[in-house]
């Protein structure tokens, strides 16, 4: 039946519209919670004297209330990510528009996590500009 591929089709869009558009949410949320993170222990430099118990500290409430994906790893590489993509550092090429008072993120967090794995800023910037 055409109605009913049809129909398929429609709602297949639908749910990939809905996903990127909560994924979008969720990396700018993240890049967010590293930039407060930032802000708060490390009044704005890359290193903090403190941070480890900050993270502990907000990883352990945060899990209370939101579940398991608020580690102390997972904050360290939330923290990490604003670090990387902070809006006064040159912008990736995915991200050079800013939207609000995030930059416009085009991939997910996943793809984001791959990227600040890379120490190198040439390299990653490679990798940033490859098509997706």
């Amino acid at each position: 039946m055409l109605i009913l591929s049809d129909i398929k089709n429609i709602l297949h869009q639908a749910r990939q519209k809905a996903y990127q558009s909560i994924n979008l949410a969720m990396v700018q949320a993240y890049w967010l919670i590293g930039k407060r993170i930032v802000e708060e222990d490390q009044q704005g430099e890359a290193r903090a004297v403190y941070g480890k118990a900050l993270l502990k500290n907000l990883s352990a409430q945060l899990q209370n209330e939101f579940g398991k994906g608020f580690s102390e790893r997972n904050l360290e590489q939330m923290r990490a990510f604003y670090l990387n993509y902070s809006i006064s550092q040159t912008a990736s090429a995915k991200s050079q528009i800013v939207v609000g008072n995030t930059p416009n993120f085009q991939l997910s967090w996943s793809h984001y996590l791959m990227l600040i794995a890379i120490k190198d800023p040439n390299e990653r910037a490679f990798y940033e500009n490859l098509p997706f």
